[in-house]
């Protein structure tokens, strides 16, 4: 799904997916490492391959202000649309594609409804980046909100506004990666740009229960300028909106040390002055 023919002749395609709209020759894959174009007309290598599974509770999203208490069936495939140094489940995103199986919709939705009985309220797409799982997430909620299941996102939201607004009918809940305030940071960092997730996070906010992560990383987003205006920001759409900022520790590319406790503990007490949901992760 979304993509077009470049040129007449030539089997080029441009992906519309997501902000990146690569363009990939034949036999090329998108920066996501799962759209590959076969002879002139895009395929997607991770439809039902998952990767990981497990029956979390909802508080692991993070989700703390939506069905406190439950628990969610987690599926994960591979491939991300970006490249984040600091990544925490790189070996999935970013590294070799890893051993899976492959899972299809009505079968995922059985396990699920199988595991009711253990508080299990549907299905979390999460672990890598769920968006790049489009066509699988999307058959997957569709089918689980048939049978009466919760669907849950777990996301970094780079995705354009078109495929976004076709899934968000079957979405009840996300947890929104906002890496940093600053479009420095995503070009520099994670190879993206900030502005196309803030417009999916208003796109969040107006169809579902919407809460945001952002992961404090010293000397890169932790000042306490960066912190009010991304707390500002949120509260303009709803100063209701969970704001989990979440203590980074050396991993992937990245061996800073470790958040200060001070720092989170500052960073939260700068987001309250706009929110009145502000929680520490990871520490």
């Amino acid at each position: 799904m979304y993509w077009i023919p470049m040129k007449d002749g030539d089997n080029e395609v441009r992906c519309l997916l997501c902000p990146h709209v690569c363009e990939i020759p034949p036999d090329g894959i998108g920066l996501c490492r799962v759209r590959k174009n076969v002879e002139g007309r895009l395929y997607t290598l991770n439809y039902g391959e998952v990767t990981a599974a497990a029956l979390d509770p909802i508080e692991k999203k993070p989700l703390k202000n939506y069905m406190p208490g439950k628990y969610i069936f987690s599926l994960g495939a591979f491939g991300c649309n970006l490249a984040c140094g600091f990544c925490q489940n790189w070996t999935i995103a970013h590294g070799e594609a890893p051993s899976s199986s492959f899972l299809a919709p009505e079968k995922a939705v059985a396990l699920a409804q199988d595991l009711l009985a253990q508080g299990n309220i549907g299905i979390a797409f999460t672990y890598s980046e769920p968006l790049m799982w489009y066509e699988y997430v999307l058959d997957t909620a569709q089918a689980g909100k048939k049978a009466g299941l919760k669907n849950i996102l777990v996301t970094n939201g780079y995705i354009n506004p078109k495929p976004l607004k076709e899934l968000l009918p079957y979405i009840d809940a996300v947890n929104l990666d906002i890496k940093a305030y600053t479009e420095g940071f995503y070009n520099d960092v994670c190879k993206g740009k900030l502005s196309p997730v803030l417009t999916s996070a208003k796109l969040f906010a107006e169809a579902c229960h919407l809460e945001v992560t952002t992961l404090i990383i010293p000397g890169l987003n932790d000042s306490p300028e960066e912190i009010r205006s991304l707390a500002r920001w949120l509260a303009g759409i709803n100063p209701d909106i969970p704001l989990h900022l979440s203590r980074y520790f050396p991993n992937y590319k990245f061996d800073l040390p470790p958040t200060p406790r001070q720092t989170m503990e500052r960073a939260a007490k700068v987001a309250g002055e706009y929110l009145h949901n502000v929680y520490l992760g990871n520490i």
